[in-house]
Order: C-alpha cells, then structure tokens, then sequence
C-alpha cells in the first residue's frame, strides 16, 4: 500500500516520507470479524469502543446505545440482523447535570451504562453518572428527536438502571451503585419520571452491576456482569417474585463477552451482546447465540462457552454487509453522528454552515488539549487504520493551534499547526517542524495495535512521518479515539475531510 519515497529531518529526528497508492477500500470490504458475507458473523460484531451495551428488539428492528462516559453523547446504532450496524442519532447534545461538563473535568465520570427500552409506543433511555445522579429522556423514535434531560433522582454514588413495566402496568426500577452492587429495587411512576420510594436490596453478589430485569413464562430474570470489567462473567438470577429471592447460575464464565443485552426473536431464537475488554480499542461488542432450555434458564452461546464463529441471526430481514459511519466530507449543515465532543461543547464556537462543505473550529482558550473546547473526536476500529485530514489554517491567529490527534483518557498524541509572530508552523508534541508558505496542510494519523504515529503533508501527496510515536491505551474507561482539534485565545481552523480507513493487514 506504501511506498518510501524520501528521508527527511524534523527537530533533530529521523523522518520517513511516504506516498499513498491506489484509493480507500471499500466499507462493505470482509474483515477478519463482523458479517462474512456468507451466512456467517465472526465476532465482535462491533470491534470499537461500544462498552456496557445495550439491545432492543421492536418489529424488525433492532437498537444498540453504549456507555459514553465524558463525550457528548449516547449514540444509538440501527441494525436489521444484530450483524450490520449503522448509527442514525445521537440521545442528547450536551451534559446538562453538572458544570464539570462544560470545565473539561469530568473525564470518567458522564453516563455509565445505559438502557434502553419501549413501552407503549415510546422509547426510553436512563443512564446515571457517579456523581449526579439517574436521568431518563424519551422519544417517539430512536433516531429523535429526544426529551429534554429528565432529572428522575440527583443521588451520589448510583449506577447500571433498568426499568421494567410489569404485566399490571406497575413499574419498577433496579439499579447497582458505584463499586458494583448489591442491586436495589424501586417502584417507578408509571411514565417513567420519578421513584415513588426508597428501594430495597435484592441481591448481592460478587461485583454486581449492569442488571437487565425482564419477565418470561412467569419468571423475573435478572441477567448481570459480575467480576468485574477486565475478567468479569455473566450470570443470571430468577424469581417467581419479583422481590425474590433469587435463584442464581452462571450462563457465562469469567473472561467471556459480559455486560450486555438479551433479545429474542419472531421464529423464538435468542441473542446476546455483550463486551470483552480487548486492550487500546476499549471494549468491544461480541453476538452469541443463547437457548432457552426446558428448565426456563438460559444456554449462552455454546453450551456456555462464548462463540468466535456462528451463523447470524435468522431474521427475515438481513442487512447487507455495513459498518458504522467513520470518514466525513462536512457536506451538511449538522454533524454525523459518528462524530462526539469531549465534553460539552461552545456551540457558537463551531460550524457547519458559515463555510459550506467545510467544519469550522473557532480557537477558544485554554492551557492544554485536555482542557480544550470543542475537540470532536470518534472511537478508532480494528487493530490497523490510517485517518487523513485537510485542513486550511490561513484565518489563524497568534498563540493558536489546531490539528489532528490520538486520544487515551487525558493523554494526547498530535500533530498540526501553531502561530507565532505571525509565522504557521508544522508541529506537535515534542517538537516543531517546517514553516508554512501556504494555508493548506495535510495531517495523517496510523496505527497498528496499540502503535500510532503521526504525519503531515504539505502538497496532499507526499507524507512525512514526524517521528513521534503514541501510544493507544484503554484509560479514564474509555479505549482510544482520535480527534480533531483548535484552541488559542483567537482565530479559526476550517476541515475540509476526514477520511478513515481501517482493518488493512
């Protein structure tokens, strides 16, 4: 794919050079997971960072939300066949429930694992944060527009909701709270708004967190990760009282796919997805098939043993082979949804119309990337990938800067163009590079494993390596993502494209 085609120095380091060759592979391309085009899936089915998932089944359709944690915000994925999955909307546009959220300092902290369900012709999605408290918001369609932020309970140290409407219409709510457990259970109002007591325990385990409470054949299930993130198995409770106690198995052992959501189908097949913490990527999402034996307990994936390859889901309505949305041409006037800010936020200080076909970042304080406004990053797939971008930098100003970069919890990898003295320069951590003639500059970030590093090109063709080396890691409870970024007192940065390909071996 590569060819080398000079040497040159930056700041004292060595610095390859390289050209591109032939043109993006396609995004219906086979990979080594996902659908193989053959009646197969190899899992993850979703090899990005989409952790503490959660699954719907309403008609043909099925819906995926994951924890967000600090980026803004919970982005709900479409999928006819639980295979191939598009995201068609995001649940709010900023974290509303602290001023952490708009100061750049709630990394970890924002929502933790979501929910999602429908009852009587309404979607509904809770989350808490560790901090702030349970919110809900609630919409006619997945894909929005949703409520305002609900407030159902500002409480410290809550985690993992789920709510459940009962055959009588009487709801109820459990959750864990912060440390994984036990897990408590509340009346809820019938429109999902408030709790109407204090709860009680009803279970407590080793590391209890993440329970999906639902009712089959007379029975209260309560399916739920315990042992924690890294190691964790999944485990499964039941009542013919809602209250218990509980009878208890183990559906799957430790290390295997956790943390996730049952579905079952029209022609009486069952599903989980749930996440493996698989290094850099964060935790990504695996697809098993489950039975439901005649003793009303349910058989995960192979005899309880997690599946690497299995037939997809007979569904009536199969999706060709698709991935979520990554690479963006910034042609409209709102942002894909593939797209998350960290953190909240300055609205009037980004956009998409003032130059059409172009994202428009206006430089806004700050001391650090971390601390910078308006860094709109997405989560980086699969083990290899290369990210282009063009930006034009002729409106920036003194003390500002704007680029590309990698991202892992609070640590950043970048590469872009400073101002000083009215001069632009190639830089990025570590070290500057040459000075600009013209205002257009060329980043490109690529990794392999946990291995990034970082380019840039001044004519769109020919790229130099800049000799820094990043490195990708799981951290602040999200895996690795990459960003585009601006801040400074003034000025402004306009991206013409990103472009992302990934999966190449």
């Amino acid at each position: 794919m590569w060819r080398l085609v000079a040497t040159l120095t930056l700041a004292g380091l060595p610095l390859r050079t390289l050209a591109a060759e032939g043109a993006a592979e396609s995004a219906t391309t086979i990979l080594t997971w996902g659908d193989q085009g053959d009646g197969t899936y190899r899992n993850p089915v979703l090899n990005a960072d989409y952790s503490d998932p959660d699954v719907i089944h309403v008609g043909d359709d099925f819906y995926l939300v994951a924890s967000d944690f600090h980026f803004v915000g919970i982005q709900v994925l479409h999928s006819h066949d639980l295979v191939n999955w598009r995201i068609i909307g995001q649940v709010f546009p900023r974290l509303t429930m602290h001023p952490r959220y708009d100061e750049m300092t709630g990394y970890a902290q924002g929502t933790w694992a979501p929910v999602l369900r429908h009852h009587d012709g309404e979607f509904f999605l809770y989350v808490c944060t560790p901090r702030d408290g349970l919110f809900m918001w609630h919409a006619k369609t997945p894909a929005g527009p949703w409520s305002e932020t609900v407030t159902v309970k500002a409480v410290d140290g809550w985690e993992d909701p789920c709510p459940f409407w009962d055959d009588d219409g009487q709801a109820w709510l459990v959750h864990s709270r912060v440390g994984a457990g036990p897990l408590i259970l509340h009346r809820l109002s019938a429109d999902g708004t408030q709790l109407l007591d204090d709860g009680i325990e009803i279970y407590r385990g080793p590391v209890a967190e993440g329970p999906k409470l639902f009712k089959r054949h007379g029975w209260y299930y309560l399916s739920l990760p315990e042992g924690g993130v890294d190691k964790g198995g999944q485990t499964v409770l039941r009542a013919k009282d809602l209250h218990g106690p509980y009878e208890r198995r183990v559906v799957l052992p430790d290390g295997s796919p956790h943390q996730g959501g049952l579905v079952e189908l029209a022609n009486g097949e069952a599903w989980f997805i749930g996440f493996k913490s698989t290094g850099c990527l964060g935790r990504v999402c695996h697809l098993l098939p489950v039975r439901w034996g005649e003793d009303d307990w349910p058989v995960f994936g192979d005899h309880g043993q997690p599946v690497e390859h299995w037939e997809k889901p007979g569904v009536d309505r199969a999706d060709p082979v698709a991935r979520p949305q990554t690479s963006d041409e910034f042609n409209g006037s709102t942002l894909s949804p593939q797209w998350q800010w960290n953190h909240n936020p300055v609205n009037d200080a980004w956009s998409l119309t003032e130059r059409p076909g172009w994202l428009r970042l206006k430089a806004r304080p700050a001391d650090s990337l971390a601390a910078a406004r308006n860094t709109l990053t997405q989560k980086i797939w699969d083990h290899t990938g290369l990210i282009d971008v063009k930006l034009d930098v002729r409106q920036m100003a003194d003390g500002q800067r704007a680029g590309l970069a990698f991202i892992s919890g609070k640590e950043f990898g970048w590469v872009g163009v400073v101002q000083a003295d009215g001069a632009r320069r190639i830089a990025r951590h570590g070290g500057d590079g040459p000075e600009l003639s013209d205002g257009d500059v060329w980043l490109r970030g690529t990794y392999e494993g946990d291995a990034a590093r970082l380019w840039f090109s001044l004519d769109g063709k020919t790229f130099t390596d800049t000799g820094t080396k990043f490195q990708l890691k799981f951290s602040q409870w999200k895996g690795a993502r990459f960003g585009v970024f601006c801040f400074g007192s003034s000025g402004t940065a306009d991206v013409d494209y990103l472009r992302y390909d990934y999966g190449k071996r």
